[in-house]
């Protein structure tokens, strides 16, 4: 041991009878000790120094160390002794930073409100909540469907804000007809990000009305749609998105997809991102904004999240994975209907709406694939596509009753992985299994 520290041993001898000294002087041994163990980037004094964006780590097994970097704090792993690892990446969106780059897909109807949503921003994540049917939560849904969405979305966004200081996010369908309600209310609600995907949303930026604190993000299936966003908005609105949510055909619920695509590969997520990563480059070269790529669609574990980052991602959007959460907002047999299930259970479904989707077959999808018609009254012709004067049921009460665990008389939409969960956990006890998976990839990369 050096003379320094020598020297500060000694002097706490004399101060053993004040605690509170004696404990501070503790510390700064302890950090100086550490401090010479870890070092971080340029401020490493190693002779083995790492490259940017890695940890050396001597001498240290299976610990865990808070590290403050530009004032946010990360949660390492250290696995083994003269490691270089990479730290999973914060994903920042214009001045928000998530810890944790997973977003929380928005999934209606009442799947993630506020309850899902704050959990997930609670744990360095971005929690979604879904505003596709909210207003049918509400007593009067059926009869003032159009007021009962607005008080509902403000109700949830209130809610979850409470609950949370994280990033909250609303999922709004371009395909609803309350489309401009939802912005709006959203946007006055001072909700940090919009997403908007089922249909292009080009008129979206016309609703910040000079308020720049709500984040938009576009949700595309194609790097086609991702440009003619970006140059839609430039042009018209001198504004680009703030990030780009990629989702691919191995998605739950509605997809952007022709149903002869969701097979094929050249439509594979693995294919898509990098063409949205290149499509994106020439509006981020001249307006020198940073537009994070976002992948989602069929991402289970941290081994995908690894794989996806590596194909030049900046985080990944996830759903299926926490419908089996205590904090997921629909009920227990909604859940286990994704417990219980199967790979053969998984099927696409053309919906009402136009578009093909996937979900679990139960009864109520043999009924529909028999040809039987469920009768209905149209709360409210909420989808601009749905054709619902011809549909044999109705999509939103459908959904509306599986959230309920009405699943002889619901639909329950799901990722084609779904077969794959197998226990209902807590959102924290998956976010952090994720970042381990993701840590554990990268090491056998």
């Amino acid at each position: 041991m050096s003379i320094k520290y020598q020297n500060i041993l000694i002097f706490s001898v004399f101060l053993w009878y004040n605690s509170s000294v004696l404990v501070v002087i503790i510390i700064l041994l302890l950090y100086h000790y550490y401090e010479r163990l870890i070092c971080i980037n340029a401020n490493c004094t190693s002779s083995a120094q790492p490259a940017n964006d890695s940890i050396y780590i001597d001498k240290v097994s299976y610990a865990y160390f808070k590290l403050d970097t530009n004032d946010y704090e990360h949660i390492i792993m250290i696995k083994e002794n003269g490691m270089s690892i990479r730290p999973l990446k914060e994903l920042q969106i214009g001045d928000l930073i998530a810890r944790i780059p997973i977003v929380q897909g928005g999934m209606g109807v009442g799947v993630s409100m506020a309850g899902l949503a704050s959990a997930v921003a609670n744990e360095g994540g971005i929690g979604v909540i879904a505003a596709a049917g909210i207003g049918m939560l509400e007593p009067d849904g059926y009869t003032n469907f159009l007021e009962a969405c607005k008080r509902r979305l403000r109700a949830e966004i209130r809610e979850a804000r409470q609950a949370t200081s994280g990033i909250l996010g609303v999922n709004i369908m371009v395909a609803l007809s309350n489309f401009a309600d939802m912005v709006t209310t959203s946007i006055e609600e001072g909700i940090d990000i919009i997403f908007s995907g089922a249909g292009l949303p080009l008129t979206l930026p016309k609703f910040l009305d000079g308020n720049h604190k709500t984040k938009l993000v576009p949700i595309v299936s194609s790097g086609r749609a991702a440009a003619l966003i970006s140059k839609r908005w430039l042009n018209n609105y001198n504004y680009l998105p703030d990030a780009i949510v990629v989702e691919g055909p191995m998605a739950g619920g509605h997809l952007g997809f022709k149903a002869e695509e969701i097979s094929n590969p050249g439509y594979s997520l693995e294919m898509l991102v990098p063409e949205v990563i290149k499509e994106m480059k020439p509006f981020v070269d001249k307006k020198q904004k940073a537009i994070p790529v976002i992948a989602g669609g069929g991402i289970y574990n941290g081994e995908d999240i690894y794989k996806f980052i590596e194909l030049g991602a900046d985080g990944v959007q996830m759903a299926t994975r926490f419908v089996t959460t205590h904090e997921c907002d629909a009920s227990i047999k909604f859940k286990q209907a994704y417990l219980d299930s199967s790979v053969d259970d998984v099927l696409i479904i053309k919906s009402p709406v136009g578009m093909p989707g996937r979900a679990l077959r139960n009864e109520f999808i043999d009924d529909v694939l028999a040809g039987k018609k469920t009768p209905f009254k149209c709360p409210y012709h909420c989808i601009v596509t749905c054709d619902y004067q011809n549909s044999p049921y109705c999509i939103a009460i459908a959904l509306m009753n599986a959230q309920r665990g009405n699943m002889k008389h619901g639909l329950a939409f799901a990722g084609e992985n779904v077969h794959r969960c197998e226990e209902i956990t807590s959102v924290k006890e998956l976010m952090d299994s994720l970042v381990k998976e993701y840590q554990e990839a990268a090491q056998n990369a």
